[in-house]
Parts: structure tokens; sequence; C-alpha cells
């Protein structure tokens, strides 16, 4: 199994479909089953073994170095700050290189919550990486294990683990889960500018370099206010 120490955790975002909750703090400082969403992500990243986390801030920032001074235990947090300019997903990666370093990054959402079910799914997904054959490779959420996603899916799997885009069909049976393993070598020529990650993930795509791996656990997209309250209940029975 490839040893990943550094994490990125993507918490920069406004927030604006959890809104009211958002209206007094970012959505990474959310509670869902009495943890904040930022909290879930970094206590994965430590059970796999992650040493080492850099999350970016953007929107309340004040409070979000607050909640990270006052965390103990691991991993590790470095901040990226991004108060000057909100970049999305791959232009707050690229900003965050230098503090990533040359090695393959777990990165995660901060709007995904699960409970591993045995083995970490994070360990599960270091353990398929093999930057020979992969720069990203995307955990997947299988359409009929989730809780909170409104999309018709987003890719096909093939055979040997290549990812297709749903494209124009109606539906694909996995939903990117909101963490992946990215080798930073794709971001080599980018300068910090807005831009989504699904931007490189097209181009990988179509070089078999985009491989997906299917995920045990339960899946909950926490994306607005419903879906805060059902990931709540669904962790609250014990349902998972």
């Amino acid at each position: 199994m490839t040893r990943i120490t550094t994490g990125m955790a993507l918490a920069a975002g406004l927030g604006t479909r959890m809104r009211p909750l958002t209206n007094d703090r970012p959505k990474a400082l959310v509670e869902v089953g009495g943890k904040v969403l930022l909290d879930h992500a970094l206590d994965r990243f430590a059970a796999a073994g992650v040493s080492r986390a850099v999350v970016n801030i953007h929107h309340f920032a004040d409070l979000m170095r607050a909640h990270i001074e006052a965390r103990t235990g691991a991993p590790d947090i470095v901040i990226s700050d991004e108060t000057g300019e909100l970049l999305e997903t791959g232009g707050g990666m690229v900003k965050a290189l230098p503090l990533l370093g040359d090695d393959p990054v777990l990165v995660s959402n901060i709007d995904a919550v699960w409970v591993d079910q045995g083995r970490p799914e994070l360990a599960r997904l270091m353990e398929a990486w093999d930057e020979s054959q992969v720069d990203v490779l995307l955990l997947l959420a299988p359409m009929e294990n989730t809780l909170g996603f409104d999309g018709a899916g987003d890719f096909f799997l093939e055979a040997d683990g290549c990812l297709d885009w749903r494209g124009d069909r109606p539906s694909a049976p996995y939903a990117y889960a909101g963490a992946h393993i990215v080798h930073p070598r794709v971001f080599a020529g980018e300068t910090v500018r807005r831009f989504s990650l699904t931007e490189i993930w097209k181009r990988l795509s179509t070089e078999g370099r985009l491989h997906g791996l299917p995920m045990e656990a339960f899946w909950m997209h926490v994306g607005d206010p419903r879906a805060r309250d059902e990931a709540e209940a669904r962790l609250a029975s014990g349902m998972m």
C-alpha cells in the first residue's frame, strides 16, 4: 500500500445552498452528528494515517482559524489562505501546491459524510493507488447507497478501473463521493486561477489516467439543510 501522509480539505466554499445554517458560519463549521463537517474530514484523514493536512479558507476566515487552532491531535494543519479570492477546487489546489509537496495527496470535500465499515475508505483508496497507471483516483458512491445526492450519477466504471463521464446519458451508476488521491504532476503548467478540478479530470479521462474505486460504506452528501437533517437522523439511528 502507498502510504500517503499529506491531505487537503477543500473548505473555502461559500455554502450558499446551506443557508440559513451558514448565515453566521462557513459550511465547514456546520455540525452533523455532533461534529462539524471539517472535523469529519480531518478525522478521516487521521484514521488513514495522514499526519499533515492543508485546509483552504475563505468565508468566515476568522472562525475557521479559531476552530483549527483549537483542534488537538492529528493531523497537523496548515492553512492555505484564500481570503483575497475564492478559487474553486482546482485553483485552490494550485495555490496550495507549495504547501502540499511533490508526493500524492489525499483530498476531501467537507460535505461528504460516512461511517467506515471495517477498513477505512481512505485506506482502501491508498491500497488501490498505483501512480504508474493513474494520476487521479476517485472514491465512488454507488447511487443506490447514497443520501442527499440530487444528481443522476457522474460516472461509469470500466473493467480496468477507468472512468467514463455520464455526459448526455440520462444516468450513471456512480457518484463522486467527495474524496480522491491526486498526483501533483497533473497541475504542471497551471497558474493560480479560478477553475474546477473537473477540468483536470476530464482531460485525464481521455488519457485513461482517471480511475475510480467504489466505496463500501453508505455515503451522505450534506449539501443543504434538508440533507444535513437527513444525515443526522441516519447517524442517530445507527443504520450505517
